[in-house]
């Protein structure tokens, strides 16, 4: 092989690996700027991240977000609306899963509200109970997960 064509080879081999170093470096930074959002969550107060919830709401296309007032609000947080859907969503910033409790205001909530779809959003996870009741009450639970996606978008 004359000499030119490694020396081609031998750059385009460097360029490649110096692309796939870059590509794993903004990962690690997506990662950990993703992370950090993700525990700026888990440190707000009940209050505040009923407010962080309705942003993330607002980025993902929602429209007419209103944050209830603190008591008295029939286990709705937030009152929003999506291509013509509206919803009931109750906002739980746990440190341990969230039970059957939160579904159930929840439902109770929708119906005082008049929304068609209600929702529990957390920063946790969902015990078994709460799934199941979810699931025959047709409440949607936006769990960690879900709102990491959602904060991903």
């Amino acid at each position: 092989m004359p000499q030119s064509n490694i020396t081609v080879l031998t750059a385009l081999i460097g360029l490649i690996a110096f692309m796939a170093f870059l590509i794993i470096l903004i990962n690690i930074f997506l990662r950990r700027r993703r992370d950090r959002r993700i525990s700026r969550m888990d440190e707000l107060d009940g209050h505040d991240f009923e407010f962080f919830c309705a942003d993330l709401l607002k980025a993902q296309g929602f429209i007419g977000v209103e944050v209830t007032r603190g008591s008295g609000d029939f286990g709705v947080d937030i009152l929003a609306e999506k291509d013509g859907v509206t919803y009931a969503i109750q906002c739980k910033r746990y440190s341990s899963p969230v039970g059957v409790e939160a579904v159930l205001r929840t439902y109770g909530g929708l119906a005082y509200y008049e929304r068609m779809v209600g929702v529990v959003m957390t920063n946790q996870y969902f015990t078994a109970p709460a799934v199941e009741a979810a699931k025959k009450l047709r409440i949607l639970l936006w769990d960690r997960g879900y709102m990491d996606a959602m904060m991903e978008e």
